[in-house]
């Protein structure tokens, strides 16, 4: 009888013992995935061999540790009961597996993450103490407790859902106290800026030609959702500031309104428009309908600075107070021209009605220099002269992650990781072709293109194919399209290489030889680990 009782607390020991590790591998996914039960939900179908393997051993041992306790006598040899142990302990091993699994951001135990786990440790403790109360500890209420471990995966978002009214409560504290902060400071000047892509560079941009004359705070790194603003509002804003850079990001219709309710900008910046987070915005209509609300959301007197190089930006047809910009010289209000190129930076002319001025920046790239374009109508537009821009603008230096020029001895490294869009993937291997060298891709391709995400990482192979001497698509699922497109540009096989993982790429690159040229390597994307 003792022997039963061991052999049984040794399988609740690693019951217990998966599910937190479980629960841990869930919950840095759905941090991940925003908190959102839909691309939790798609995570959970697009990787359900992984969930399978993850809670297998728990379905087998479970089985065999009830055929080997289920005489009702339990009159078991001391070999079978240490099996049974043995067996019991075995589904914590592939959770054990996991939890070591190096991981590039790891789970961030914030306060909502905390409650949300003290909730699904009532859950597990309900159901158990109830199944135990009226069943016992016999095999229906192991087969319960065996169901929670499996239900790992879903319990994650039952506590965000339990959760959503005290997280909502918490949530609007924080912005009225947000706003509060705004509403002192009458002097403020908020601009804020959003865009499929660009937004994070142009921001970074702007922060240093407006430091030229005012005290400038932004939102730092890619703080751009409701609650990262308002965390920086509570921790950041002083009554010294001029000027709000305010990043704004969105994966669904509303969420920049949201942001604009709060900051209330009189200037709003609008870089870019294209097929990004389609999953969730579902179409491209429904993009750039958001990325406008942050346009639609200014004063009568504020002014919307617009990208007319972006065709969906100059389609939109906004009527009211804007200022435009761009490269192609046709009709913008500040435009760049006479753009040269090289290694050590580019060269552009800049016009605004009569008046025009030479800039040089240690950039690379047309791309750059639209956005350092878009960065000088605004700062121009808010008082600071273009004779004043010419230095800052020259001593710009790349935002990290992105196109960022790394030195490796004789070799570069464009480091472009941060994340990918089908115009910035395109604007990357142009960066890339400006390079003297042997040029060598590594990228995953791109993500949350929807339906069209075929597509469009196909058509960046095919793009790859008159650039790159050599390629390496990361990741064996997501090099398909890239190696279809490469194949069917006619780029040879032999140049393409597929890693499982970054760490096997970079190997790989580094092992190549190039007959003495030096390497340029561009790191086109990085994908979380929820990829």
């Amino acid at each position: 009888m003792v022997l039963y009782y061991i052999a049984v607390g040794c399988f609740y020991a690693a019951l217990i013992a998966s599910c937190v590790l479980n629960f841990h591998h869930y919950m840095h996914m759905f941090q991940l995935n925003s908190y959102h039960a839909g691309e939790q939900f798609k995570w959970i179908k697009d990787n359900l061999l992984h969930v399978i393997c993850r809670h297998i051993f728990t379905v087998i041992s479970a089985v065999l540790l009830i055929i080997a306790l289920s005489p009702q006598d339990y009159k078991l040899s001391s070999s079978m009961l240490i099996f049974a142990a043995a067996v019991g302990m075995t589904m914590n091993i592939n959770s054990l597996a996991y939890g070591h699994k190096k991981v590039k951001k790891k789970l961030v135990y914030t306060p909502r993450v905390i409650r949300m786990a003290v909730t699904s440790a009532i859950i597990y403790a309900a159901v158990l103490t109830l199944t135990a109360v009226f069943c016992g500890f016999s095999m229906v209420t192991m087969s319960v407790a065996c169901g929670m471990q499996i239900l790992t995966a879903f319990i994650v978002m039952i506590a965000n859902l339990i959760n959503k009214p005290i997280e909502h409560g918490v949530n609007m504290h924080y912005i009225n106290e947000a706003k509060a902060i705004i509403d002192g400071l009458p002097f403020l000047t908020v601009v804020g800026l959003t865009g499929s892509y660009g937004k994070t560079s142009t921001k970074f941009f702007l922060e240093k030609l407006l430091g030229a004359k005012y005290n400038v705070l932004m939102t730092p790194e890619s703080y751009n959702t409701t609650m990262g603003v308002v965390k920086t509002i509570r921790g950041s804003l002083k009554a010294t500031h001029e000027i709000f850079l305010c990043e704004m990001g969105a994966k669904g219709v509303g969420e920049i309104k949201e942001i604009c309710d709060i900051v209330k900008p009189k200037y709003g910046v609008i870089t870019s428009i294209g097929p990004q987070h389609l999953e969730t915005f579902k179409s491209v209509e429904n993009i750039i309908n958001t990325k406008f609300e942050l346009a639609d959301s200014l004063p009568e007197d504020g002014i919307a600075f617009l990208n007319y190089d972006n065709e969906y930006i100059k389609g939109r047809g906004y009527k009211r107070d804007k200022v435009t910009y761009g490269l192609s010289g046709d009709g913008e209000d500040y435009y760049a021209d006479n753009i040269t190129v090289n290694e050590n930076g580019t060269h552009f002319t800049l016009h605004h009605g009569e008046e025009s001025k030479e800039f040089t920046t240690k950039l690379i790239g047309e791309h750059n220099v639209q956005n350092i374009v878009g960065a000088i109508a605004t700062a121009n537009t808010l008082g600071v002269e273009l004779d004043a821009l010419v230095l800052p603008v020259r001593r710009l230096e790349s935002v990290p992650h992105r196109l960022q020029i790394i030195k490796r001895g004789k070799d570069i490294v464009i480091d472009d990781a941060f994340n990918s869009n089908p115009s910035g993937a395109k604007a990357a291997l142009d960066t890339l072709a400006v390079f003297d060298g042997y040029k060598i891709l590594i990228s995953p391709g791109m993500v949350e293109l929807g339906e069209k995400e075929y597509e469009l990482n196909k058509n960046f192979g095919k793009q790859a194919a008159a650039v790159c001497d050599y390629v390496i698509a990361v990741g064996e699922k997501q090099a398909v399209p890239i190696k279809d497109g490469l194949l069917e540009a006619g780029y040879p096989e032999d140049k393409i290489f597929v890693a499982k993982t970054l760490d096997v790429a970079l190997k790989q690159a580094d092992s190549l030889k190039t007959g003495g040229k030096k390497k340029i390597m561009l790191l086109e994307n990085d994908l979380p680990d929820n990829y």
